[in-house]
C-alpha cells in the first residue's frame, strides 16, 4: 500500500494559521518535561517553523537544541525566527539521520500523526538516545474533537465539500486508539514519558502497533 505523506512547505502560511497555538503548546510541554539534564544534546523531530525547538532552547540548559523537519520550507523559517542558539536540518524525521545513543533526548510536537508510520518514528527515536534519554511526543486531541479547529474544518467543508479530503483530524482520530504491542496502553501513547526509552507500563523499547479497528 502507497504510504501517505502530508507535507507543509509554507511557513508563513502555517503561521498564520496555527502558529498561535502551537508556540503556547510548546511552552507547556517545555515546563511539563522540566529543565532534565545539563549539558546534553536534545533534538527536536519534526520542528515545523520551530515553536519547541524555541521553547527547548530558551528554557532547558541542553549544550545543543537542534530541529529537524523534511519541509525546506518549514526549516528556513524556522531559521529566521528562532535564536541562534537553537540549529536546524532538513531531515526526515521518521528516519533520524543520527547514530545509536548520540542524543540525550528526543522531543516532537504535533507532528507525529503527520508521519506515514509513527510507530516506526518512535522506535527509530528511541534507538538515538542514549540509555536513561528521553523520548517525548505530543500532538492535538484530535480524537476528542480539538473544537478550535472543529470549527475551522466544518466551516471549510460548507464552502467546499472536497476540503473534507485535507482535514488531519479524520485519520487521526483512528490512530489515537494505537497500543504498545507489549500490555496493549492504548490512545494516547504519544504523549508518554518514554524514561529509559521504554513503555512505563510494561518497559518494552518503544514496540508500538496500531488498531484501526
Amino acid at each position: 500500500m502507497r504510504e501517505r505523506r502530508e507535507v507543509w512547505t509554507a511557513g508563513e502560511a502555517y503561521e498564520r494559521y496555527m502558529g498561535r497555538w502551537s508556540r503556547l503548546v510548546a511552552e507547556e510541554f517545555v515546563g511539563w518535561l522540566g529543565e532534565g539534564d545539563g549539558g546534553g544534546y536534545r533534538l527536536d523531530a519534526g520542528c515545523g517553523t520551530g515553536a519547541l525547538t524555541a521553547a527547548a532552547a530558551a528554557h532547558g540548559r541542553a549544550r545543543a537544541v537542534v530541529g529537524v523537519d523534511r519541509s525546506a520550507g518549514f526549516v528556513a523559517a524556522a531559521r529566521g525566527a528562532v535564536p541562534a542558539a537553537a540549529g536546524f536540518v532538513v531531515a526526515d524525521a521518521g528516519a533520524l539521520p543520527v547514530r545509536d545513543g548520540a542524543l540525550d533526548a528526543v522531543v516532537s510536537g504535533l507532528a507525529l500523526n503527520f508521519l506515514p508510520r509513527p510507530d516506526a518514528a518512535v522506535a527509530g527515536w528511541a534507538r538515538a538516545v542514549r540509555p536513561g534519554g528521553l523520548v517525548a511526543a505530543y500532538v492535538w486531541d484530535y480524537a476528542g474533537g480539538m473544537g478550535f479547529l472543529r470549527c475551522f474544518w466544518d466551516a471549510a467543508v460548507a464552502v467546499d465539500p472536497s476540503a473534507a479530503a485535507l482535514d488531519e483530524g479524520a485519520g487521526s482520530r483512528s490512530a489515537a486508539r494505537s497500543r504498545c504491542a507489549p500490555c496493549g496502553r492504548g490512545r494516547d501513547w504519544w504523549t508518554w514519558w518514554w524514561g529509559r526509552s521504554r513503555c512505563p507500563r510494561c518497559s518494552a523499547v518503544s514496540r508500538i502497533s496500531g488498531s484501526r479497528s
